[in-house]
């Protein structure tokens, strides 16, 4: 609909937006092996897990031993992607149960189709909405409005349903500056397997609703799509609708991003070229997207923000570092080996990272959140700090070019520690949302709607992507023609990693 006032005219639109499923499909099914021993008064579990501590918990609690008596170690995991979060830790339970009551070693490795059937997966997704927009007499279109409702399909048990659902919320913004916003979630329970953390943990699901609004609204204004996201982008002092102010602290560099893959790719043109195809096809159609992107990070949960390290110095100059962390293919061991050989100032070669094992780090939070470099990289660099400086009148004493083995043993023969524990946690301004605090009576007036409840990311990884697709409209078939990516991680530790990641997961 269309209404014309003093300051131009207002479009609205209405509609819905679904969300498909996915499925996880690691390279490597959920596996466990428990190793019973002293009489199976004690379990080893060997799991493809990401979270090891809720692993020991569920096996502790369902075989009546204490967690004392209970060792979960991971070396790696074929993949994990969310899948792993907690949906791995029913089939450790049955093969630690098993293990238990026979005294004999069980291993239990789901045949792919059992695994597929029963873990769950992406939360699929359908959102309600309203939008308005303003056409002012100038011709510029500027956004007025955003009501959803969002509901996601939490399967048989609430699992992760209600946090995956928070992220969406805080998400459902997209990159754009709403005046007026209003957005709320419910989980609904279906007769499906309990669906679970999945890449992304609903911010892929908020932000492809978002996209779509904003498409809706293009067509309705009658204005191109890229013009629309552009002169609405947020910018710098422009709060969230969750109170967060960007700029500052909160580096923005998304409308910056984008103005520089437009220009390199000259995406006006691209487009141009992209309607001349579809006049001179009539079975094979293409199209053209650019979106802009913002990830939150932090875990919504306050409590999970927090990490610890386990460093030992030898005399022979290496260190070995156990953490709070799993590796499941995306580089986390490298990078906190990295941290360690910085710190130390020795080569990557000589740091080296065993396994993930509860009873070297204890109480860990699931490797998930995209907050594990941050964690775990930080815990180690406190206990490598706590070391350095206890070595600190050796290296005084032997002169700089001293090795590290060097220093390790003179600093062990004067009965000095050279093992230390780290820890970590985000700040307490920088995570924590609380979605019932009310505002305090003193709150000053000028801050943000919502910032009294607190900040629920630390910061933003931001980014722009283009892709040119093409499609058979007959049979479907589908080809993406290319894909171009700019994404800010801030100051990376490992930029060939980080490509890799980047480029795996899109």
């Amino acid at each position: 609909g269309a209404d014309t006032g003093t300051s131009g005219k207002l479009v609205t639109v209405a509609g819905t937006f679904r969300n498909g499923g996915q499925e996880h499909f690691y390279l490597e099914t959920n596996a466990t092996l428990v190793v019973p021993s002293e009489s199976a008064t004690n379990l080893t579990i060997y799991a493809s897990t990401q979270a090891p501590t809720k692993t020991q918990n569920y096996c502790a609690s369902a075989t009546n031993t204490p967690s004392a008596k209970v060792v979960v170690r991971m070396k790696r995991m074929g993949g994990g992607f969310g899948g792993k979060e907690t949906r791995s830790a029913f089939s450790s339970c049955a093969a630690a149960v098993a293990a238990k009551i026979s005294n004999r070693p069980v291993r239990l490795t789901m045949p792919r189709d059992v695994d597929m059937s029963i873990t769950g997966g992406r939360h699929t997704f359908l959102t309600k909405y309203r939008a308005a927009a303003r056409v002012t007499s100038d011709g510029q279109v500027k956004l007025e409005a955003l009501d959803a409702q969002l509901y996601n399909n939490g399967g048989s048990a609430f699992d992760l349903s209600g946090p995956v659902l928070c992220r969406a919320l805080f998400h459902i913004d997209g990159c754009y500056n709403w005046p007026h916003f209003r957005a709320v979630g419910q989980v609904c329970k279906t007769a499906q397997p309990p669906h679970t953390a999945f890449r992304g943990f609903g911010g892929p699901q908020g932000i492809a609703a978002c996209e779509h609004v904003m498409e809706h609204l293009a067509l309705a204004c009658n204005v191109p799509s890229d013009e629309l996201r552009r002169e609405n982008m947020y910018l710098n002092t422009h709060s969230t609708p969750f109170g967060t102010i960007l700029g500052n602290e909160l580096k923005w560099n998304v409308p910056t991003m984008w103005d520089k893959l437009q220009s390199e790719l000259n995406i006006p043109a691209r487009r141009q070229a992209v309607d001349a195809f579809n006049a001179k096809n009539k079975w094979k159609k293409r199209g053209l997207a650019y979106v802009p992107t913002k990830f939150g990070i932090a875990f919504t949960e306050k409590l999970m923000n927090q990490g610890g390290a386990l460093v030992h110095v030898y005399t022979d100059g290496t260190v070995l570092v156990s953490h709070g962390g799993t590796e499941m293919g995306q580089g986390l061991h490298t990078k906190v080996c990295q941290v360690a050989a910085q710190a130390f100032d020795i080569p990557l070669e000589d740091v080296y990272i065993n396994d993930t094992s509860t009873d070297k780090v204890a109480n860990t939070m699931p490797t998930a959140a995209s907050m594990s470099t941050d964690m775990y990289g930080m815990a180690t660099f406190d206990a490598c700090s706590q070391i350095l400086d206890r070595l600190k009148p050796y290296r005084e004493k032997l002169g700089s070019d001293a090795k590290l083995s060097e220093v390790a043993l003179a600093a062990h023969f004067s009965r000095v520690n050279l093992s230390a524990q780290g820890f970590f946690t985000l700040m307490d301004k920088r995570c924590g949302f609380d979605f019932k605090k009310e505002k305090p009576a003193d709150y000053p007036s000028d801050a943000p709607v919502n910032s009294w409840k607190g900040q629920p990311f630390n910061y933003f990884t931001q980014g722009v992507a283009c892709s040119e697709v093409e499609i058979d409209v007959l049979s479907g078939n589908h080809r993406v023609i290319s894909s171009d990516v700019v994404v800010d991680v801030g100051s990376s530790i490992n930029p060939t990693i980080d490509i890799g990641q980047i480029e795996g997961a899109f």
